[in-house]
């Protein structure tokens, strides 16, 4: 690890749940899409996807990035973001 790594700051991205009927998030940066069934939430550590029946966003922040999301509580699945690391050639010709 270089001094500049150590420099900068962690983003945080926490999930509390109560019971699997309440989800309070931080570290939301978007909500792609969302439905009674699916809600698809960018974070500061990647994409979460919440599965369940009967879903409902009740708060959402966007200036501290808080969000809650109430009802029947499934599944939590995480996929990583994908870094823009490709070159301009790479880009133009996919």
């Amino acid at each position: 690890m270089n001094e500049k790594d150590k420099l900068v700051p962690k983003p945080s991205h926490n999930i509390i749940m109560e019971n699997r009927k309440l989800l309070n998030l931080s570290g939301v940066k978007d909500v792609d899409s969302f439905d009674e069934q699916t809600v698809l939430v960018k974070t500061q550590l990647g994409s979460l996807t919440i599965k369940g029946d009967r879903l409902h966003i009740s708060r959402i922040d966007q200036e501290t990035g808080e969000m809650s999301i109430d009802g029947e509580i499934s599944e939590l699945i995480y996929s990583e973001m994908k870094e823009q690391t490709q070159g301009f050639f790479s880009r133009l010709f996919r």
